[in-house]
C-alpha cells in the first residue's frame, strides 16, 4: 500500500515531506514484531501511527489497546499492565488479568511511556526481552506475545541522563525511532487540516461553512500552534459554532489565538557579550591561572634579587611587583592598607647582600612553629600558675593529662 491509500484510509492530511517520510516508516516496520518508539509533540497524531502500524501488520486481527502511562496511578500501575493474584494488596478483592494478559497476540501502545515508574520500566525490559511477566502477589512467571509500541512528547535521551528513564529500555524501545513533525513544520498542511476540520464540522451540525480571507490565511499559516493538531481542529470548531460572519478576517481570527502565545513569544536566552558568564570551573581555571602567574613573577623577582646580590637596583627594579604582593594580603578590619618602602641596602664586611624592608616600625621576625608556639604557651601557663598542673591545665582549656603528655612530647 502506498502512502497516498494510507493517507485515505486514515484519514489523514497533507503533503508534507516530513510527514511522508513518517508514512513510509511506519509503513516499512508495520510487517515486523520490532517495537516501534513514536516521538512528537503533544497533538501532533503519534496515536493515529499507532493504529497504521498495527493495521498494516499481521497483528491486525489481533486486539489492540492504548495505554495512557501518565494517568494511571504509580501504585497501580503494575497491577494493571501485568495483573494481580486475590489478596496481593488491600482491595484485590480477586484475580486480576494485566493488559499484556489480555492483549496477547495483539498489539499495546504505551502513551507518554517517559512517565512510567522505574519499577515497572524493569518489569517492562523483561516482558520486551523474553515475553515473561510475573503478576503482582504471584510467584509464577507468565508468558505474552504482545507487540509494543510507545509514545512520548518528551526527549527520553535527556531523561535518561536525568536518571528518570531506563537506559536499557530507552535502547530497546528505541530500535526503529519514529518522529511525528509539530505542525509548525508542515506550514503547507496547515489550511488543508483546518478545511478538513470546518467542513466536517459544518457537514454533521448543518452549519454554514466558514471561509478565511487572504490576511486570516497568513495569520493561521504563521501562527506556530504549540498544541498541534488537536489545537487547530478545536480552534477551527469555535470559528464554525461562534462566528455568524462566515468570512473570518485576520483580526478576528487574531481574537482566538491565546494572547500569552501570540506569535510563539517564548522567553530565551539572549548572549550579552559584553558581560562574561563563567561556569564554576572556568573561576576555578582563572584562580589557578592566576597563581601561576604569581608565581612566575616572584620566581623573577627571587632570581634578579640574586642576580644583583640584594643591591638596591634589584628592590627598585621591581618595587611594583612586591609591593603588588604585599597589597593582596587580607590586613585585619580597621587595618590601613600597608605601605612598604624600599631602603637601600646596608653592606658590611660580614654580610655585603644584606638588605632590609621597613613597613612604617620595625617588624621582627617570628617563628610559624606549631610545636614551638604550643611549647611557648605551656611553659608561660606554668610559669603564671607556679608549676600547678591542674591550674595551668584550666587556663589552656585542656585536661590534666593532656597537659601531663603533652609536657612528656615536648620534654618540657
Amino acid at each position: 500500500m502506498d502512502i497516498q491509500e494510507i493517507k485515505q484510509r486514515f484519514g489523514i492530511i497533507g503533503n508534507s515531506p516530513l510527514l511522508n517520510r513518517a508514512i513510509n516508516i511506519a509503513n516499512q516496520v508495520a510487517p515486523t514484531d520490532i517495537s516501534v518508539l513514536i516521538t512528537g509533540e503533544s497533538g501532533s497524531g503519534k496515536e493515529v501511527f499507532s493504529h497504521i502500524i498495527h493495521q498494516m501488520s499481521p497483528r491486525k486481527h489481533g486486539p489492540f489497546i492504548a495505554v495512557n502511562c501518565g494517568a494511571i496511578p504509580e501504585g497501580t500501575i503494575d497491577s494493571e499492565l501485568f495483573g494481580h493474584e486475590k489478596g496481593a494488596y488491600t482491595g484485590a478483592v480477586g484475580e486480576r488479568k494485566g493488559y499484556f494478559e489480555t492483549v496477547s497476540g495483539g498489539t499495546i501502545f504505551l502513551d507518554e511511556i517517559a512517565e512510567m515508574p522505574l519499577g515497572t520500566q524493569a518489569r517492562l525490559l523483561r516482558v520486551l526481552e523474553s515475553g515473561q511477566f510475573i503478576k503482582v502477589g504471584s510467584s509464577k512467571v507468565e508468558k505474552t506475545n504482545v507487540r509494543v509500541i510507545a509514545a512520548t512528547n518528551v526527549d527520553v535521551y535527556e531523561a535518561v541522563k536525568s536518571g528518570k528513564f531506563r537506559e536499557d529500555l530507552y535502547y530497546r524501545l528505541n530500535t526503529v525511532p519514529l518522529r511525528i513533525p509539530p505542525l509548525r513544520d508542515r506550514k503547507e498542511d496547515i489550511y488543508l487540516l483546518f478545511r478538513k476540520f470546518t467542513s466536517d464540522f459544518t457537514a454533521k451540525y448543518r452549519t454554514p461553512a466558514i471561509q478565511l480571507d487572504e490576511e486570516a490565511q497568513q495569520v493561521l499559516i504563521n501562527y506556530s500552534w504549540p498544541g498541534n493538531v488537536r489545537q487547530l481542529k478545536n480552534m477551527a470548531e469555535q470559528l464554525a459554532v461562534l462566528e455568524t460572519n462566515h468570512v473570518i478576517t485576520g483580526p478576528i481570527l487574531l481574537t482566538y489565538i491565546p494572547h500569552e502565545v501570540s506569535g510563539r513569544n517564548l522567553p530565551m536566552r539572549v548572549e550579552n557579550p559584553g558581560k562574561e558568564d563563567f561556569s564554576e570551573r572556568d573561576i576555578l581555571y582563572k584562580v589557578l591561572f592566576d597563581m601561576k602567574r604569581d608565581m612566575v613573577e616572584l620566581k623573577k623577582l627571587v632570581a634578579d634579587i640574586v642576580e644583583h646580590g640584594g643591591v638596591a637596583p634589584a628592590f627598585a627594579n621591581n618595587s611594583q611587583a612586591i609591593n603588588q604582593l604585599y597589597r593582596d594580603i587580607e590586613m585585619p578590619a580597621g587595618n590601613h592598607e600597608p605601605q612598604f618602602t624600599i631602603q637601600q641596602p646596608v653592606i658590611n664586611n660580614t654580610k655585603p647582600d644584606a638588605f632590609n624592608i621597613t613597613h612604617e616600625a620595625e617588624e621582627v621576625e617570628e617563628s610559624l612553629s606549631l610545636i614551638e608556639k604550643e611549647s611557648d604557651l605551656i611553659r608561660k601557663a606554668l610559669k603564671k600558675h607556679k608549676g600547678k598542673r591542674k591550674l595551668a591545665a584550666n587556663e589552656l582549656g585542656i585536661s590534666e593529662r593532656t597537659l601531663y603528655r603533652k609536657i612528656k612530647e615536648l620534654d618540657l
